[in-house]
């Protein structure tokens, strides 16, 4: 059974990393965002030193955030769940969207 999917922001993402929070029929529900575009293009181009920070939104409410915790060797996201007081957001996609943000960024640093 089908929960959802996440889906990059293609060009948007370059700069400033975007994710589409999809339902289980593929439409758009929300984004997650990556943190600031300064502290995204010093990571990008100076330092991967600063760990990055990204709110998931749907319907202009924020549902969760994913914190990078800064270690050289390993890639751990903590996931706070604790805005979506109406729980809006299936856990399970947050989870999935935390295993996928570890590999993609796990890849690019």
């Amino acid at each position: 059974m089908k929960i959802g999917a996440l889906k990059r922001k293609g060009l948007k993402s370059i700069l400033k990393d975007e994710w589409v929070f999809m339902d289980a029929a593929d439409r758009e529900i929300g984004l997650i965002k990556e943190d600031s575009l300064f502290l995204a293009l010093v990571r990008r181009f100076l330092t991967n030193l600063i760990p990055q920070t990204y709110e998931g939104n749907i319907g202009g409410v924020r549902v969760c955030q994913f914190k990078q915790n800064f270690n050289p060797f390993v890639m751990k996201v903590t996931l706070d769940f604790s805005p979506d007081l109406n729980a809006v957001l299936d856990r399970r996609l947050g989870l999935a969207a935390a295993v996928l943000l570890c590999a993609i960024e796990g890849k690019q640093n």
